[in-house]
């Protein structure tokens, strides 16, 4: 299976994010902020058929986030239902349900790492081609 979305929606995801206004050199981002902290906020998104044989499963991604993310983002993460949708090779619209893994972390090289793992252990336990990432800088406040 291979996960691909339309330009389009990529489109809107980017155009959609937060946009920050143009930041001075001199200007540190925790300014631009307010009262919250700069952050990143990574969307992964993951295809739920495979190239050969049955759908991944409820259960199947559900044993993958309680495994595989959940250790790896302890602080929480959002989870959702998606559908994709891209115009495949042969010109027909190819169409497959999906999950969206929302995280909100630190941006440094640690959370960097895992979120890669999880693109490669997710690619290789399921057969993927791909798990498409988006990532857009974000301030928190709780």
């Amino acid at each position: 299976m291979t996960l691909r979305i339309t330009i389009s929606t990529i489109l809107l995801l980017a155009l959609t994010g937060c946009s920050s206004p143009k930041q001075p050199a001199s200007q540190p981002q925790r300014a631009l902020c307010g009262t919250g902290d700069p952050m990143t906020q990574t969307t992964l998104y993951f295809g739920l058929n495979r190239p050969q044989g049955a759908a991944i499963t409820e259960a199947e991604w559900q044993s993958f986030v309680d495994e595989q993310v959940t250790p790896r983002f302890q602080d929480g993460l959002t989870v959702f239902a998606a559908k994709g949708q891209w115009m495949g090779n042969d010109g027909r619209l190819a169409r497959e349900n999906s999950r969206a893994l929302l995280l909100i972390h630190a941006p440094n090289q640690t959370s960097e790492h895992k979120i890669e793992a999880l693109r490669t252990l997710y690619k290789q336990h399921f057969a993927q081609d791909a798990v498409m990432r988006v990532d857009n800088p974000v301030c928190v406040a709780f």
